[in-house]
């Protein structure tokens, strides 16, 4: 047995408008937010994540090139310490 009640309806119908109201109030809270924080976050000099991997890079390139170089002292020191030790002809 189904009752036709007007009021129940009404009900339902300005509950569903609240939700939808508050579910595009949510929407604009989460866009108003975003924004401050994106404005915070360039007001703080933080760098994007392409410049960090670009920069890591460029680290781990100056690490390899500064052991290679230490490579390349290290032999330069014992050829000329054995041409110290050695003697003259």
């Amino acid at each position: 047995m189904q009752t036709d009640n007007r009021w129940f309806d009404d009900i339902a119908r300005a509950a569903n408008g609240a939700l939808g109201a508050l579910a595009g109030l949510r929407a604009e809270i989460e866009s108003q937010v975003r924004s401050r924080l994106d404005q915070w976050l360039k007001t703080q000099n933080f760098v994007t994540r392409e410049e960090f991997e670009a920069v890591k890079a460029m680290a781990a390139k100056a690490r390899l090139e500064n052991e290679a170089l230490g490579a390349r002292i290290a032999q330069l020191e014992a050829t000329l310490a054995e041409r110290e030790q050695s003697p003259m002809a």
